[in-house]
């Protein structure tokens, strides 16, 4: 074990990200009232290039217009090889009210990236004098970002979280697939004439969750493109956590209450949490380091997995 801690992530729920046109403003209240952890408000992929200055002034109004609740508000600028995400930085810093808690950074292949974007940032609220720092999340979504995904989760003290895009990341790979997320038909496995098939996400989601946990950073599994699937959104977000990742994108209303099922402790698995750390407590005042609970051992490292366990609960339940 290093002698340097890992970091703690920060303290916020995380289970569902909820996404939306910047364009269709209509769907603002709507997004706020849900019940969605995250929201992000798009000015990148969904929306056409002749709507980008509308999106943008409808996004900056709607940060002190609408009531966003205890949610995270999230703008998704555009990426840093377009003409547009400058003045999605300069403008939301400079006219956004301070609800705005948090700037999405797409496609982003390496720590430059994100210095590139911090330094303006940090002009921009110092020369404002805007009294709240704005955080990071940023996206993975090529060679070049799995690359060098581990320096990226280091590049900024504003980072909180690191997302997979899985269309984009495919098509820069060069991935044989057109599907977003979830099993491919030709991905499998052949056992004794049956096919068994495999997660081609399942190295990346697992770089980046190392990444993420190794500086501090919230990991979150992106989109499932078929969101008339919900058997196989259920299917992606469970393999998704047992990784490690906190929550997953939600591209349709319907997919926010299934993100929230799978990645909502259940009262089961608080309640068995909670009683670890209470075994625990007692074996630790007798002096001992391990202590049997329903036949199994547990030990500090069982602690430390019980208490992300009650630490979530806690945090969806203020």
């Amino acid at each position: 074990m290093s002698f340097r801690p890992q970091p703690t992530p920060p303290a916020r729920p995380n289970r569902c990200q909820l996404f939306g046109p910047g364009s269709n403003e209509r769907l603002f209240e709507k997004m706020a009232a849900s019940e969605a952890d995250v929201i992000n408000l798009d000015l990148e992929d969904s929306v056409s290039p002749s709507d980008k200055d509308t999106a943008r002034a409808n996004i900056i109004k709607a940060t002190g217009a609408v009531n966003w609740g205890n949610k995270t508000l999230s703008v998704r600028i555009n990426g840093l090889d377009t003409p547009w995400w400058y003045r999605d930085v300069v403008d939301l810093l400079e006219q956004a009210d301070e609800r705005l808690d948090q700037i999405m950074i797409p496609k982003v292949g390496c720590a430059a990236d994100i210095y590139a974007v911090d330094a303006l940032v940090t002009a921009i609220e110092t020369a404002t004098g805007r009294d709240k720092k704005i955080g990071f999340e940023v996206i993975i979504e090529s060679a070049a970002g799995i690359a060098h995904v581990e320096e990226i989760a280091a590049a900024s003290p504003r980072l909180q979280a690191m997302s997979l895009g899985a269309a984009d990341f495919a098509a820069s790979m060069g991935m044989a697939t057109t599907g977003i997320g979830g099993t491919q038909e030709n991905y499998y496995m052949l056992h004794e004439g049956q096919k068994h098939w495999s997660d081609p996400w399942h190295w990346a989601q697992a770089a980046i969750v190392a990444a993420c946990r190794t500086h501090g950073v919230l990991p979150v599994d992106g989109p499932f493109g078929d969101f008339s699937d919900d058997e196989g959104f259920r299917a992606q977000a469970l393999r998704s956590a047992t990784l490690g990742m906190v929550g997953k994108w939600a591209i349709h209303p319907k997919q926010i209450a299934l993100a929230n099922e799978v990645f909502t402790p259940s009262a089961e698995a608080v309640a068995e949490a909670r009683e670890i750390l209470a075994a625990m407590e007692e074996a630790t005042a007798k002096g001992q380091g391990a202590t049997v609970y329903k036949g199994r051992l547990v030990d500090i490292a069982s602690i430390k997995q019980a208490e992300v366990i009650v630490r979530q609960s806690e945090m969806i339940d203020e």
